[in-house]
């Protein structure tokens, strides 16, 4: 899905964000790089195309998009967050070999405890950890040697 300049900047602007160059392409990378990237990962990548860049834009700027509800922070791991441009309910599968993150159907909202009974959701997160198919696979190939 390769989305116009003139889109993003409208869907910028519909969320009352100004489109700037670098929020622009922040918005760009995201949209056609659906491999829930780090803040390093996205600043690595648009460093190239663009040299003034800072850190400090791509955190301000994921942080507008989240305020904005364009990104969903991913908190699968303790020590790094993961952004995801699906805002929509879905869970996320990680691979312990690959490092890959992968989304999954689930019906969120209807996922409830007893436990939980007079408390306040405020947000239903569902992850799983484990080998995906691909490494489970080359694995199994490896061990034929």
């Amino acid at each position: 899905m390769v989305e116009s300049v003139k889109n993003l900047s409208e869907k910028l602007s519909e969320r009352g964000i100004r489109p700037s160059y670098q929020r622009i392409k922040v918005l760009e990378y995201l949209v056609q790089n659906r491999c829930h990237p780090t803040v390093d990962q996205i600043f690595n990548h648009l460093i190239k195309e663009i040299p003034t860049l800072s850190k400090s834009t791509i955190y301000n700027t994921v942080n507008l998009f989240i305020e904005s509800d364009l990104l969903k922070p991913i908190g699968i791991e303790d020590n790094e967050v993961r952004y995801d441009i699906d805002t929509s309910d879905h869970g996320h599968f990680k691979c312990e070999s690959c490092g890959k993150i992968f989304d999954f159907a689930i019906d969120i909202e209807n996922l409830t405890t007893e436990d939980l009974k007079g408390f306040r959701i405020n947000d239903k997160s569902v992850y799983f950890k484990g080998i995906c198919p691909e490494c489970l696979k080359n694995k199994k190939d490896n061990k034929k040697i």
